[in-house]
């Protein structure tokens, strides 16, 4: 089944992107929708093997069916020097590099008494990790380039969730990764702006293997019967959005914004707001007991 999406529009021409974990999912159509674009797209997944298929290859082969033009590159980007052979190998097909999606990911499940360390440690690599390597030496090209005198108007997005803002039961290891990717693009976003480079975040709602494997998103985001219907659960309406932020004339940077077919919404991220202020005397623990629950409350967040 197909679905209506955003009309094409070009803005991409010229441009190199890296899409990471793009073999399938939200991945996939977003390396879709930035060579559509006119994009060169660099396709990341891992390597085939054990019975996996290469994925990577599929994709860069559509594209290039389509018209477009990808190429693969397999590379585990938790693998801080695998991160940088990516950027070198998408510089020997290309010569630049404007864009970074990060999209690769992983899910371990388990409640926190029951997670084990490999469980903790895999997520946390593979998401946390795996953006700040990929980041780092995207990075380090941008400023390399920036110093040189060429323009740069480089795009970082890297890929959150509801659970990083909200917590969900079950998914402690992916929570605290993914609320570590916001930290990590606000800060990123603040270092290289110097350098010509734009850092944000998505936050997706969308159709996945991922989403699926969840009883409640599985009903919740099921495809229509009816294949004419408008289907706002298709991953490849976030993938518009992406194209968007990849774009050079984009002016978001720092931002942190929820995507779906059916909405794109910012997100206000930690901020300070009314408190207990302390004037002449301490504060003290009855008027925490007093106002602070109540402040507190005030702030709860609503998914």
């Amino acid at each position: 089944m197909t679905t209506p999406t955003a009309p094409v529009t070009g803005r991409l021409d010229g441009r190199v992107a890296i899409i990471t974990g793009a073999g399938a999912g939200l991945g996939r159509e977003h390396a879709l929708r930035l060579a559509a674009e006119g994009a060169r797209v660099v396709v990341n997944d891992l390597a085939p093997g054990d019975g996996r298929p290469d994925l990577a290859a599929a994709v860069a082969d559509e594209i290039a069916a389509a018209g477009g033009t990808a190429v693969a590159v397999h590379a585990d980007v938790s693998d801080w020097q695998a991160a940088g052979g990516l950027i070198e190998s998408t510089l020997q097909s290309f010569g630049r590099v404007d864009v970074v999606v990060n999209n690769a990911g992983v899910l371990r499940d388990a409640l926190l008494v029951a997670m084990d360390e490999a469980e903790w440690d895999d997520v946390m690599r593979v998401h946390l990790k795996g953006h700040a390597a990929l980041s780092h030496h995207a990075g380090v090209h941008w400023r390399e380039r920036s110093k040189r005198g060429d323009e740069v108007a480089a795009s970082v997005v890297n890929t959150s969730s509801t659970s990083g803002l909200f917590g969900n039961v079950g998914q402690a290891n992916y929570a605290a990764a993914k609320a570590g990717i916001i930290g990590l693009t606000l800060t990123t976003a603040l270092e290289l702006e110097r350098y010509g480079v734009r850092a944000n975040v998505l936050v997706p709602a969308a159709r996945t293997a991922m989403t699926e494997s969840v009883p409640a998103l599985r009903v919740l985001m099921r495809a229509p019967e009816d294949p004419a219907d408008f289907d706002p659960w298709h991953p490849a309406h976030v993938s518009t959005y992406v194209a968007w932020l990849a774009s050079a004339t984009c002016p978001l940077n720092g931002s942190v914004v929820f995507a779906s077919g059916r909405a794109v919404r910012p997100v206000q991220t930690f901020f300070r707001t009314e408190g207990i202020a302390a004037v002449d005397a301490p504060i003290s623990v009855e008027t925490l007991d007093e106002r602070l629950p109540g402040l507190v409350a005030a702030l709860e967040p609503r998914a």
